[in-house]
């Protein structure tokens, strides 16, 4: 692809990632998600799911790639697909401590427009306790937590000057967690439902053929390696 493509194509992904979110607002602005038997789980699932999917979608980037070297363009949309799956993983996250932990919403936001600053975090430290405990009994929320502190992670250090002052190989060491992340998302997905639901094994098979992938792509990079020259042996 010419390279004077590239930001439109950009353009492109970004309006495309951007319409889940348009989508809810219409939904909420219409009185469509009011109605719904149950507008947090709808939400809930709603930001997990294309959280997952476009993490899942980055994972893919590489071994894509690798079979042509016309795809090699690829690479250039890398980072803004994970930043996109970190949006919606935030978003996913914020609705927990939004509506499921009671943080009080409009007396923060009234507290802002009186200009108490402060207030939104006074909010945030009632619910904190009752946060902790969610996260000592409940599996799936420490699993998720570790998929979000990851992408978090990769979201701070994406930037080439932060590649820059790490050095390529700690930036690519660290970089790889984000097979850790989607496996974390997945396990994440899998304990949330309800025993019997099988929903996640979709994203779970894709997510098995990405890491098969990579471990063929590893083993097979490790054969073709050239094996040292011998030292030949002096005449006598």
């Amino acid at each position: 692809m010419p390279t004077r493509a590239i930001p439109y194509l950009k353009g492109v992904l970004h309006l495309l990632c951007l319409l889940p979110l348009l989508y809810l607002l219409q939904q909420y602005r219409s009185g469509a998600l009011a109605s719904l038997a149950d507008p947090t789980n709808y939400l809930t699932h709603f930001t997990g799911d294309w959280a997952l999917w476009l993490l899942l979608a980055d994972l893919a980037i590489t071994p894509l790639r690798r079979l042509n070297s016309a795809l090699a363009w690829l690479i250039r949309l890398r980072r803004m697909v994970g930043l996109w799956a970190f949006f919606y993983a935030t978003l996913h996250l914020l609705i927990y401590v939004v509506l499921f932990s009671g943080y009080d919403l409009p007396t923060a936001w009234a507290g802002v427009q009186a200009g108490h600053l402060i207030e939104p975090w006074n909010q945030f430290k009632l619910i904190w306790p009752r946060m902790l405990d969610d996260v000592e009994k409940r599996s799936f929320i420490q699993v998720g937590l570790l998929a979000w502190v990851l992408l978090l992670a990769l979201a701070i250090t994406s930037p080439q000057r932060v590649m820059r002052a790490m050095g390529g190989k700690n930036w690519q060491r660290l970089h790889r967690a984000i097979y850790v992340a989607g496996i974390a998302a997945v396990i994440h997905y899998w304990w949330l439902v309800k025993a019997g639901v099988l929903a996640p094994w979709k994203v779970t098979a894709v997510l098995a053929v990405l890491l098969l992938a990579r471990i063929v792509y590893s083993v097979m990079k490790r054969l073709k390696k050239p094996s040292a020259a011998k030292p030949s042996a002096k005449m006598a």
